[in-house]
């Protein structure tokens, strides 16, 4: 039998990402700048990241 280890967990958790997201449009104003735009990407790609993971590991306990 094979046995694959579990996809590392994320560095940082859901409600940290999002407090970096809510954090970033409060200082903006809600009017980003192309650099706070990359920043909104990369934090989108990092809190879609955490969602899976945590909805993979949901999966592995059903």
């Amino acid at each position: 039998m094979h046995t694959y280890p579990s996809p590392a967990a994320p560095a940082r958790s859901l409600a940290e990402v999002n407090a970096d997201i809510r954090a970033l449009w409060r200082r903006s104003g809600g009017h980003l700048s192309p650099e706070g735009h990359r920043e909104y990407e990369r934090l989108l790609t990092e809190w879609s990241v955490v969602i899976r993971a945590e909805q993979d590991e949901a999966e592995r306990y059903r």
